[in-house]
């Protein structure tokens, strides 16, 4: 089974605003989620399960995005666009993840995510 088609995990949410207290205060009393503190513009949200990023930088975009992790970033990210995705943000390479933004034929928002330790040695 290719990777396109197998199984992946939506394993990471993130919130992205141009006012992280108000997201704080509206996602932490209505699910209950604890928040980190920011390193920069980027908070924790429930340990290690989501982040909080501060657009107010980068153009004051809002979203909200589920993430789901691959083992290859450059073939998802192109198949996504073969089926007809956009690429929103390009792959950014943190050091220890990579990670895109693409939206859907609808235009619905989702995030793709690699861990370094499965990328391939051509990365």
């Amino acid at each position: 089974m290719s990777e396109s088609t197998s199984v992946n995990p939506a394993n990471y949410v993130e919130i992205g605003t141009p006012d992280p207290e108000a997201a704080r205060r509206f996602y932490g009393s209505v699910f209950g989620w604890e928040f980190g503190a920011a390193d920069g513009d980027y908070a924790p949200v429930n340990g290690n399960a989501g982040g909080l990023w501060n657009t107010a930088d980068i153009g004051a975009e809002a979203w909200a995005v589920f993430y789901i992790e691959v083992t290859d970033i450059r073939a998802i990210v192109d198949a996504a666009v073969q089926a007809g995705a956009e690429v929103v943000r390009p792959i950014i390479d943190t050091g220890v993840i990579r990670f895109a933004h693409l939206s859907d034929p609808s235009g619905s928002r989702f995030g793709v995510w690699q861990r370094v330790e499965t990328m391939p040695s051509d990365a």
